[in-house]
């Protein structure tokens, strides 16, 4: 599944190709999506351009916005598209003409000849449009805050635990409490840490909490920075935005001895996910 990582690399990677450019064609091949693909999505997109891209959490968030812009005369932003990658979506630049594949299921081409395309095999992504009298979306508001930014901390994680009886591995991929720590990225946060993902969340102290936010922020930077290296794969008809070329320390190594300590990694369950850890280093 694409993590924040993969999303905010998705979201680099296309900006350049799609910011600023017109709508001249929408094309649904497969509408029957996770949110079903909106009916008169042409009719709200054609003629009008795209403006800057956002991500919030592992949405790409692709503002509508009329001429104006253009001509320097103030946008109007008509609505959002909202995109989710689901579990296995991705989004790349394709140039007109590249015949879809099975799974190529959305296709937005641009003035300048070139198409932004959605691949979905399992369809647990969607693309939805959000008006703009309609306020805040519910996916999007019970989200908590991004793990990059200050207003995540080991005291948000303190203060959100106490009487928690939870693992502290779900606890941390709960996007209520942050978003986009996914089960790759929170593992290997755990193991920097030191902290085994079974102890309950609530018996966690502020120190620890401190170290754990630190370690996430340390990850997931790195995995973003990394995936500037990537880039040229979201402008080819074979690019597919993969999980970054890193040495993960423990996620999928349950069995081999741990980098740190040489102990047999473990491997357990919690919240339907598997989880490895390091019995020796992390408690």
């Amino acid at each position: 599944m694409p993590e924040l990582p993969e999303v905010e690399t998705t979201r680099r990677g296309i900006a350049p190709h799609v910011e600023g450019r017109e709508v001249r064609e929408v094309i649904v091949r497969e509408s029957r999506l996770r949110v079903p693909v909106p009916d008169d999505l042409s009719e709200r997109l054609v003629g009008s351009r795209i403006g800057t891209i956002a991500r919030r959490a592992k949405y790409l968030k692709l503002p509508i916005v009329s001429e104006a812009v253009i001509d320097g005369c103030g946008a109007t932003e008509k609505g959002t598209l909202l995109w989710h990658l689901g579990m296995s979506g991705s989004l790349r630049i394709v140039p007109l003409g590249e015949l879809p594949g099975k799974h190529d299921h959305v296709d937005l081409v641009l003035e300048d000849g070139m198409i932004l395309r959605y691949r979905d095999p399992r369809r647990f992504g969607f693309v939805d449009w959000l008006r703009q009298d309609e306020g805040g979306d519910p996916r999007l508001n019970r989200l908590g805050p991004e793990p990059l930014s200050e207003a995540f901390d080991g005291s948000r994680l303190f203060d959100l635990s106490r009487g928690r009886k939870m693992a502290v591995k779900p606890f941390l991929m709960d996007n209520a409490i942050v978003v986009g720590v996914g089960n790759i990225y929170a593992s290997e946060a755990l193991f920097m840490a030191g902290i085994d993902p079974r102890r309950a969340a609530g018996r966690i102290s502020q120190e620890r909490y401190d170290a754990l936010a630190a370690a996430a922020k340390e990850v997931l930077a790195a995995a973003i920075a990394q995936g500037g290296t990537t880039l040229r794969d979201f402008v080819s008809g074979k690019g597919e935005p993969g999980y970054f070329v890193q040495k993960l320390r423990v996620y999928g190594r349950d069995g081999q001895p741990c980098q740190q300590c040489g102990a047999e990694l473990k491997r357990v369950t919690l919240g339907q996910r598997a989880s490895v850890f390091c019995p020796h280093c992390q408690h």
